[in-house]
């Protein structure tokens, strides 16, 4: 009898990967409002479906809306549309380039997205460091944009970044600013950043959620409902 080898080995080693990946239950199970950000890299995205997905209920998604001074992502206004008549909370982010205007980047982020009552608050995406850059000026550039976002739209900007982005520039500063941080090998977040601002934690990259054919990755909002609410517009 002929043996397919690879394809044993192939079934061996999604089988070794399913027992011993990690899981997320546990996060799952610890807070009870989840979500997603997704990107034109998600490509065909079916929204109904990802309302209606069974492990956990995704409550809110971060589409991006622009990166740097011109870029405008090619999905971002068909997703946004979409994702409000699914019934999901929705939020709009900009992914930050430190080299480039913080003005103009702030301004190709207004033009691009309208915001409106029960959307979340805007997200400042800051992680691509330059080696070349000075942290005291980043900061200030950092501000300008924050300034410029919440002087137009009324409410303080979110700050995404991940763990090492927020020790070398975030932490200490922009304290009243809600704080986003991606981290996907610690179990508990606040375990490594003791911070009163930190709402949102990505804890996952590689996520799978019904209505998305690839990755996509997975946050938890670490407080209660009530606390939630607050990061949409038009809450108070």
């Amino acid at each position: 009898m002929f043996i397919n080898f690879t394809l044993v080995f192939t079934i061996l080693l999604h089988n070794f990967y399913v027992s011993f990946a990690p899981s997320n239950n546990h996060i799952i199970k610890r807070y009870n409002i989840h979500g997603i950000d997704v990107s034109h890299h998600q490509r065909s995205v079916d929204w109904e479906k990802i309302a209606d997905h069974d492990d956990f209920k995704v409550s809110f998604c971060f589409l991006k809306a622009t990166e740097g001074s011109t870029f405008q992502d090619t999905k971002f206004k068909t997703y946004w549309n979409e994702c409000k008549e699914a019934g999901i909370t929705r939020g709009a982010y900009h992914f930050y380039h430190p080299t480039r205007s913080a003005t103009d980047q702030a301004k190709n982020f207004i033009k691009s997205v309208k915001l409106t009552d029960g959307d979340l608050a805007p997200v400042l995406d800051f992680e691509k460091d330059s080696k070349s850059a000075n942290v005291a000026t980043v900061r200030k550039n950092l501000l300008k944009w924050l300034q410029t976002i919440e002087k137009h739209y009324g409410v303080k900007p979110i700050i995404y970044t991940n763990t090492s982005i927020y020790k070398k520039y975030i932490k200490g500063h922009f304290k009243d600013h809600p704080l986003w941080l991606a981290d996907y090998k610690s179990g508990n977040i606040h375990s490594l950043v003791r911070s009163p601002n930190l709402k949102i934690w990505q804890y996952s990259q590689t996520g799978r959620v019904s209505g998305i054919s690839g990755n996509v990755d997975i946050n938890a909002f670490l407080g209660a409902e009530e606390e939630f609410e607050k990061l949409r517009l038009g809450s108070e």
